[in-house]
């Protein structure tokens, strides 16, 4: 079994006539599986799958280790998905009446709704956020542009080797090993922070045999697990972080022990991390443990020596060990040590120290202004200081409910008999903010110039001071933020005020993730702040992926609630999320729902076109190459699924739709091709787009335009490749295995005129050798 097998598709469903005509290129392998349930977003395995990558997609595995129950288990799923062909068609044939029912009001509005493609790449332009001020756990300090992003899939050496090499294991890790061992599956229950993953990756590998960790999803259902989705391998590992609350079921313990005897029956290890507590009694079939935190001690003792420090500098640097330290920090804090710097004033900036003069500040009576200034500096970091006072001086009649005035005496009164109040005192906002112990500035520097910006002294105290402030102030006062965030992202159409708004509601949804879900996520998504309104709901999804891997967890069950929604806001701006770093985060979610809404009528179906392409271009942005394998495999296996429908259908039509839009999108950074990036990052990938160029090319509604992409795509190699020749030639060899034999004479007489009416002689000459190899493919 190969690394890109065990892709998992939702079921593909017939639609109306659309009218077309198709070829039908080189027959591909029939998928592993092709049941249908009653959920609309239910997945069935891709098999047949050639390309490979080092970083394969979810549940990717090593080729060598496939079983002979594997084989067994695939040809029931076949026989499953059979019988099921004709409910899938009946749920179809509904879903399209529900769509054809909308009203004109809900069409009008889908038109409306907001183009994400210039938020994706603003986002990843800017994606160093050096002024987000995040903090521990936050982009600022530890992502970089070749940092994996993808939350899901096969675990690398590399991987492994990191988060085992300085593992110290807390109290309950035998009794974990223990459980594991005899039952195969184990569950991990415990907050965010407690170290749940790297224990998990450590319990597999004390007993796993094989040397494969497979990170799954957190959306995947016990149902899913227990039905061979994903199919386990055996001697494999696998994790499932994060898994979401399914909620209370009288059924928990049948359903756990379902799990239970499908990862025994392949020889598998699954151990499952949640911070969700069992209601009730807990399942008896899985030991559900309550997971405890290492000794912080000995975490920085570990890799302070494994670093070579000086036993002077580990000592002292344990000795200055802050209370209210989480894990991330005290990594964090050893490596700057690592690096030289002074332990004293590292442990500044981290746990109940780097809390410390936020909660002083907080301590003392703040007036309205003084309140106003944390504030906004929370949402709106990084500005000039005339853009920052704007926002502060609109804040402020915002908050003036939550700050009641005082009467001068009992005895002064006004006409009406009410007290008088006092004028509130304002202090020149500048001066002011020259005085707050929190507030700093910056300058950045634009080539010769520079700009002075405000920002939190600490990245840290951005973090605190949003936990001070939901922790010290009433509704009165979040209504009012509420209000001003809504009108500034409805008012303000700026990218980087986008990015700051979006980033502080990330960070304030670990706190309270009810008020930011509520009162922004749900609302502005819906629309009622606009089209910015609903571009910054979904930078919000992006950044608490980025934030995280608990909030990532969360943001994608959001997102699949939002997709799953009637409501056409909420939908689309689920496709922009799953479009987006949410869908870099979880590639196999990311298909699973984009398809979902790409199945439905109407002007709905492009933009969920629309928004895979942006998922290709921005993985490729990232340099998540596993994520666009996946994309790649599963259009290849709809292409497949719908070539073989003799019909004309509505659902053929988005799917070539959705392979022509992938196949032509082009590279965020040189606007080139992603074809042409990823032949010369990725050769091993060219089999693959170069069977959904073959497809694509036998589309006759498609094949002029096809042609000129194409063109477009070998002209770019000499851009992108070292040996374009070679590349071209393989490309054209990809091309002509997976056309039908009476096809390449055509596409020689087709490409041909297109390459002849280009004056580059370069291109003219890669499309020459692509064509030669086309046409000395042999059957």
């Amino acid at each position: 079994m190969n690394e890109e097998q065990q892709h998992e598709q939702q079921q593909e469903r017939p639609g109306t006539p659309a009218g077309e005509q198709w070829t039908a290129p080189a027959p591909a392998p029939p998928p592993a599986a092709a049941g249908a349930d009653a959920d609309p977003g239910a997945e069935s395995d891709v098999s047949g799958a050639q390309a490979k990558d080092t970083a394969a997609p979810e549940n990717a595995v090593n080729p060598e280790k496939g079983t002979a129950a594997a084989k067994k288990d695939t040809a029931a799923k076949k026989e499953a998905g059979a019988k099921k062909d004709t409910a899938a068609k009946e749920d179809e044939t509904a879903a399209e009446k529900d769509a054809s029912a909308a009203s004109a009001a809900e069409k009008a509005e889908r038109a409306a709704q907001v183009q994400h493609n210039n938020v994706n790449q603003h986002f990843y332009g800017s994606l160093d956020a050096r002024h987000a001020h995040f903090g521990i756990g936050g982009i600022g300090g530890t992502d970089t542009p070749n940092a994996r992003r993808r939350a899901i899939g096969r675990l690398d050496a590399g991987e492994a080797d990191a988060v085992l090499e300085s593992y110290v294991a807390p109290p309950c890790f035998e009794e974990a090993v223990r459980a594991l061992r005899q039952d195969g599956v184990v569950v991990l229950v415990g907050p965010p922070g407690t170290g749940k993953r790297s224990g998990a990756v450590a319990l597999l590998d004390a007993v796993a045999d094989g040397a494969e960790y497979v990170v799954l999803s957190p959306g995947r259902s016990l149902e899913e697990l227990a039905t061979g989705r994903p199919a386990f391998e055996k001697g494999n590992g696998y994790v499932l972080l994060d898994r979401m609350n399914e909620g209370s079921s009288g059924t928990a313990d049948f359903d756990w022990r379902r799990v239970r005897d499908a990862v025994r029956e392949q020889g598998a290890h699954l151990v499952v991390t949640t911070v969700h507590t069992v209601d009730g009694e807990p399942p008896e079939s899985v030991r559900h443990l309550t997971w405890q935190v290492p000794a912080l001690a000995d975490v920085l003792r570990v890799r302070l020596r494994k670093a070579g420090c000086a036993e002077t500098t580990v000592e002292q640097a344990v000795g200055l060990l802050p209370a209210g330290c989480r894990i991330a920090e005290a990594v964090a804090a050893a490596d700057r040590i690592a690096r030289g710097a002074d332990p004293a004033g590292v442990w500044q900036e981290y746990g109940s120290s780097a809390a410390h003069p936020v909660r002083d500040w907080f301590a003392a009576e703040r007036s309205l202004q003084e309140a106003a200034e944390v504030t906004t500096l929370a949402f709106v970091i990084g500005a000039g200081r005339r853009d920052f006072e704007l926002c502060q001086e609109g804040l402020e009649p915002y908050l003036a409910p939550a700050f009641p005035q005082t009467p001068t005496d009992p005895g002064t009164a006004t006409a009406d008999g009410a007290p008088a109040a006092v004028p509130r005192r304002t202090v020149d906002r500048r001066r002011s903010l020259a005085r707050n112990d929190l507030v700093a500035t910056e300058a950045q520097k634009h080539g010769a110039l520079s700009r002075t910006v405000l920002v939190f002294r600490t990245p840290q105290y951005r973090q605190w001071v949003l936990e001070e402030l939901w922790a010290n102030h009433s509704t009165d006062y979040w209504d009012g933020v509420r209000d001003w965030l809504t009108d500034l992202v409805r008012t303000v159409p700026d990218p980087d005020l986008q990015m700051s708004v979006a980033s502080g509601l990330a960070l304030l949804a670990r706190p309270a993730f009810d008020e930011v879900a509520e009162s922004y996520l749900h609302p502005w998504a819906q629309g009622t702040a606009g089209p910015l309104g609903q571009s910054t709901a979904t930078m919000v999804l992006w950044w608490m992926c980025l934030l995280d891997e608990n909030l990532g967890a969360t943001a994608l069950a959001v997102a699949r609630g939002w997709a799953q929604s009637r409501d056409p806001g909420l939908r689309s701006t689920a496709m922009a999320a799953f479009g987006g770093e949410l869908g870099v985060r979880f590639p196999s979610d990311a298909v699973k729902w984009l398809w979902h809404l790409i199945s439905r009528a109407g002007d709905e179906s492009a933009e969920a076109v629309s928004a895979l392409a942006a998922l290709v271009a921005v993985q490729v942005a990232s340099r998540e190459n596993a994520g666009v394998v996946f994309v790649f495999a599963a259009l290849a296996h709809r292409m497949g699924v719908q070539g073989r429908t003799g019909a004309a259908t509505r659902l053929k039509e988005a799917t070539f739709d959705a392979v022509q839009a992938v196949l032509t999108v082009r590279d965020l950074g040189s606007g080139r091709p992603v074809c042409a990036v990823l032949a010369g990052r990725r050769p091993q990938l060219i089999d693959r787009f170069g069977e959904l160029w073959a497809g694509l090319l036998c589309n006759r509604p498609r094949r002029a335009s096809a042609l000129r992409h194409l063109h477009d795509t070998l002209r770019a190699l000499p851009a992108t490749c070292e040996k374009p020749e070679a590349i071209a030639g393989r490309f054209g060899r990809a091309v002509g295995a997976a056309l039908p034999a009476d096809e390449r004479p055509l596409l020689d007489r087709a490409l041909r005129p297109v390459a002849a009416r280009s004056d580059d002689t370069v291109a003219a000459a890669l499309t020459e050798t692509f064509l030669t190899a086309v046409l000395s493919t042999e059957d």
